[in-house]
């Protein structure tokens, strides 16, 4: 091994945990988002419409930022774009508790969004976490940082139950004032982070980097972009409006807030495991077992209306994603080079966020004019859309 490759490797392993960490804090606000965004709505919202409105900026923002956020770490390097992000992250949060102590829904959406951009950022942490890692290990490497996200599956719920009567008069302050403190730690962690080049992948393009379109046009990547966009704009249909089903339900905000949780637990808890699975069974197919274990989501929340089946449904939605997410995710990091993976991931996540923007502001008005059970019947004819060609690549390639 050259000495040159042997360093970013060694570099690179002193990453993964500064990346582990900075995962958890910054991931802790998506739960704190999705449990208490809705609810809110329904109190500060002019319109039933809008309920759900604060999530879908979050959402929105994340998808937004994702080209800024691309174009940043290409022109200053991951560490610098890192500290931004995060820095917009406290902006957010500040924003967010002001706004509940003013009673402005609009201000509370303002900071949710600023919530979302730094979202965007956290949200490539996983391809970070693939820079000076040989290809065959690249799947292990985004497994190892989606572990953050377990610890901030544990974090986000919990601070949102222990801090929702912290100020009194303004439920959920709190919260979003916690949410505040976890940024501004992330800023602290990601001064540890270390600048890495890859020498292990070989460049096959010689420097020249693929346009927008060329992206678009090539099978292999379109494949894995529809397979992150399912997985993820469909959990985020289902849990979005789960809260809100939960308390329509009779069940009561604390049990509806620890349903989120063990989805969150779910998400992450099998990251442990996928990486090894990918090596062992190849992405396309751990993808396609999320899918089906994300149209077996629904078929639990069918079955009825107890507590029982709203958790169980996003405990199953919750493994489902991580399977569809991370194999969909793998499958994107073999399809492009070194000199353009910052097109290519940052592309990725505006299509994949954008769909789960779209997704957000969807769940609100379908649960409120159709019900719960239609939202999660049109959950089948999506998986199938992508389940298909899915399996069909999987087979074609073995």
């Amino acid at each position: 091994m050259q000495s040159g490759e042997a360093s970013s490797e060694s570099t690179a392993r002193r990453n993964i945990p500064v990346l582990t960490i900075a995962q958890m804090l910054g991931a802790s606000g998506g739960p704190i988002i999705i449990a208490l965004g809705g609810l809110i709505g329904q109190s500060l919202a002019p319109s039933p419409f809008l309920f759900t409105l604060p999530v879908f900026t979050y959402t929105l923002a994340m998808a937004l930022g994702t080209l800024p956020a691309a174009w940043l770490m290409r022109r200053w390097g991951r560490p610098c774009a890192y500290l931004i992000g995060a820095s917009i992250g406290v902006i957010g949060g500040t924003i967010a508790t002001l706004a509940l102590f003013m009673s402005s829904f609009w201000l509370f959406c303002l900071g949710t969004f600023g919530a979302g951009f730094y979202a965007s950022y956290v949200q490539s942490y996983r391809f970070a976490g693939t820079d000076g890692v040989p290809r065959e290990r690249h799947a292990r490497a985004i497994s190892w940082i989606m572990v953050g996200g377990l610890l901030a599956a544990i974090l986000g719920p919990q601070l949102v139950i222990l801090t929702r009567d912290m100020a009194p008069g303004v439920p959920f302050a709190g919260a979003f004032a916690s949410q505040t403190i976890l940024a501004a730690l992330a800023i602290l962690v990601l001064t540890r982070l270390r600048p890495v080049e890859s020498h292990s992948v070989v460049s096959q393009t010689d420097g020249e980097v693929r346009s927008t379109g060329a992206f678009l046009r090539t099978p292999r990547y379109m494949l894995a972009v529809a397979t992150g966009i399912v997985s993820y704009a469909l959990m985020n249909l289902m849990m979005t409006a789960a809260p809100m089903a939960m308390v329509g339900c009779g069940i009561s905000i604390d049990d509806a807030t620890l349903g989120i949780q063990w989805h969150a637990l779910a998400m992450f808890a099998p990251s442990f495991l996928t990486g090894r699975l990918i090596e062992r069974f190849g992405a396309e197919r751990v993808a396609a077992v999320g899918l089906l274990l994300i149209g077996g989501a629904a078929v639990v929340a069918l079955f009825g209306l107890e507590v029982g089946h709203f958790w169980g449904s996003l405990i199953l939605l919750g493994i489902g994603w991580n399977f569809g997410f991370i194999g969909a995710t793998a499958m994107l990091a073999s399809t492009h080079q070194l000199e353009e993976r910052t097109r290519a991931q940052g592309l990725n996540d505006f299509l994949v966020f954008g769909s789960v923007a779209i997704a957000s502001l969807s769940s609100g008005p379908v649960l409120n004019s159709s019900g719960w059970a239609l939202l999660n019947t049109l959950v089948f004819p999506i998986v199938a859309l992508v389940l298909v060609p899915l399996l069909w690549s999987w087979r074609r390639n073995t």
